[in-house]
């Protein structure tokens, strides 16, 4: 047994030295001084409006609530659901946003959580839900857009309409700002929004053409999830622009405020995303936010997404799923496989991992051709020789077993409630506020749990997942050290 003691203790030290040792990007060296913390919403928690919790597709910590005291953190969050449970095409979900109150009582660096209380250190609690309308005030929609346009009005350029006549959302990122207001991104436009503090759109930003969809020389807007009896769309996928449900999954403000960054969650069409292997060559648009209603892009970067076998040999692209800007030429980046995890039927993830992306010595593409649709930047997946990508350095493994362990989590079999689910898309920071610590912060992770619950209710009716499926809201928090972010 003391053999045995010794080999954990062993373990749990390496893992700990494997966390703090820096990743080097842009002369900075960042460092994850690993998991301090983890908590769930049941899968069937109900908001406001008596419907199941949607989880995080996004999510941004309200910094100015958040406070220390006796060794607990509270503050509140607001989090992004998407479109809706997914049936056969898609439903008349009305677009909102949750604030959950959180209290983290985060696990001393490399120490183990008390038995029984392994997920036990973050509390959060459902505490409000707004609903999103559009810029007459009715009520936005997660059905997809299968043949509608809305024409452009005033500011307004052409957006996803449903065919019911709502606008059409499916929500990803979320940027709250000083004034209450919010930028959110989306799948379907690929856009992104400005709503006031209620709800209400003020105004929209269409990216640059090459990322819009078309399909015979139009913009349609379509993700090729009809309904029953409805049609697929023509072409099922766009000829150009942004691939189906590959929209503008990563968006965050720098720590300055000056700029908003957005990444689409892979190529373009035209840019390899017409297959899973060659899709790696996304986008990084580089916005000046100096004027909330008219966002300016200033600078756009190609970011070059990993790339892994799986495990039949197969090359494979990790989609990225939401970003924290650490400045305007660097920003951390989550990445992830799919298919794998609690709640579908593979039970373990190849890849789940957060990098560091530096633009500082990448091309800026910005106003190129490239920018149009006709003028592919990474034809079948190979990048134009003009171009110099963005750098990519690994920070966090999420599926590293050792640090979930302690926590009473793995990734892979069992395919059970302790093995991560399969999205991962949301993150935020908040401060550690120890002046001994001034450059450490505590990075949140949020799964979004695609509302998978065998208690579920949701535009007027109730559902069950398929096979059983209950999958929880989970937060995982880290303890990272960003020099000079404070600063920034």
């Amino acid at each position: 047994m003391k053999h045995l003691n010794r080999t954990i203790a062993l373990g749990a030290a390496l893992a700990l030295f494997t966390a703090l040792t820096p990743a080097l990007a842009d002369s900075v060296a960042y460092i994850s001084k690993g998991l301090v913390g983890v908590g769930r919403i049941p899968s069937n928690q109900r908001d406001k409006f008596g419907e199941t919790f949607g989880s995080g597709s996004g999510m941004a910590i309200d910094t100015s609530s958040w406070t220390h005291d006796a060794g607990t953190y509270k503050g509140s969050l607001w989090m992004l659901p998407d479109r809706g449970y997914n049936v056969v095409g898609t439903t008349d979900y009305r677009a909102r946003v949750n604030t959950i109150g959180i209290e983290l009582t985060p696990i001393a660096l490399g120490a183990a959580p008390a038995a029984g209380q392994e997920q036990a250190g973050v509390k959060a609690t459902l505490s409000d839900t707004l609903l999103l309308t559009d810029d007459k005030g009715a009520d936005a929609t997660g059905l997809d857009p299968l043949n509608g346009v809305r024409a452009t009005a005033g500011d307004m350029p052409v957006l996803p309409q449903a065919d019911n006549g709502k606008l059409a959302l499916d929500d990803e990122a979320i940027v709250r700002l000083p004034d209450g207001s919010m930028f959110i991104s989306d799948e379907y436009g690929p856009n992104i929004y400005h709503f006031s503090a209620d709800g209400r759109l003020l105004s929209a930003t269409q990216p640059p053409a090459a990322l819009v969809p078309m399909r015979h020389g139009t913009a349609n807007f379509a993700s090729d999830n009809p309904g029953p009896g409805a049609a697929d769309p023509d072409p099922k996928d766009p000829d150009t622009g942004r691939q189906n449900n590959q929209g503008l999954e990563g968006m965050a403000m720098t720590p300055d405020g000056k700029f908003l960054i957005a990444v689409l969650q892979s190529a373009t069409r035209q840019d390899g995303g017409d297959s899973g292997a060659t899709r790696q060559n996304t986008r990084a648009l580089v916005y000046d936010a100096a004027d909330l209603a008219h966002l300016k892009l200033a600078h756009e970067y190609v970011v070059p997404l990993p790339v892994f076998k799986d495990a039949k040999g197969k090359t494979k692209v990790a989609a990225q799923s939401e970003i924290v800007a650490l400045s305007d030429t660097s920003f951390l980046m989550m990445t992830r496989d799919s298919g794998n995890g609690q709640g579908v039927k593979g039970d373990e993830s190849l890849y789940r991992k957060i990098n560091i992306v530096d633009l500082s010595g990448a091309t800026d593409i910005a106003g190129s051709p490239f920018d149009a649709a006709d003028k592919p930047m990474a034809p079948k997946g190979v990048l134009d020789p003009s171009v110099t990508p963005a750098k990519l350095t690994p920070f966090i493994d999420i599926n590293d077993n050792a640090g979930l362990g302690r926590f009473g989590l793995h990734n892979g079999a069992p395919n059970d409630r302790n093995n991560l689910s399969e999205k991962w898309e949301a993150m935020s920071l908040a401060s550690v506020l120890d002046p001994k610590l001034p450059d450490d912060y505590f990075l949140f992770v949020a799964n979004d749990n695609d509302f998978l619950t065998q208690d579920g209710f949701q535009v007027g009716a109730p559902y069950k997942a398929e096979d059983g499926a209950d999958v929880d809201t989970m937060f995982l928090v880290y303890q990272v050290t960003l020099p000079g972010l404070a600063k920034k």
